[in-house]
């Protein structure tokens, strides 16, 4: 991995959730997933209720994470992009991710596991932002 890849790999794990963008019936959607990172490959864990596993499995899929609610002055995003496949995760992969979340959505969460091989990886970052406190009108 290049310099900047190995960057996105530590960023990614300074959180632990992001969404992975595909499309669904020639549309394009997001959906909240919690990521891992093993030997440079991004292991997602979805809720399987929605079906998005389906669209996402045997597709090129983007998966993104940023910092933007945290309190750090400089802010980051990563992407990466690649063929996401349905897996089982190994027991070493399941303990990385820890508890599953009880609910989503009231319902009982069903956990289903992907690994995306990325193809394309990128960093942005933004700095000496002046006011990160925004108000918004009603």
């Amino acid at each position: 991995m290049s310099p900047e890849e190995l960057h996105a790999v530590e960023l990614l794990r300074r959180v632990p959730y992001g969404r992975v963008a595909t499309s669904r019936r020639a549309l394009p959607f997001l959906a909240l997933a919690r990521h891992i990172v093993v030997d440079g490959r991004v292991v997602l864990r979805m809720h399987s209720g929605f079906g998005y596993h389906r669209a996402c499995n045997g597709s090129v899929v983007a998966y993104g994470a940023d910092n933007s609610h945290s309190a750090d002055p400089a802010l980051w995003s990563v992407q990466f992009t690649g063929t996401a496949q349905v897996i089982e995760p190994t027991t070493a992969e399941l303990e990385l991710f820890g508890p599953v979340p009880h609910f989503v959505d009231g319902e009982v969460f069903d956990p289903v596991y992907m690994r995306i091989e990325p193809q394309f990886i990128t960093v942005h970052s933004l700095a000496g932002i002046p006011d990160r406190q925004y108000q918004h009108a009603l």
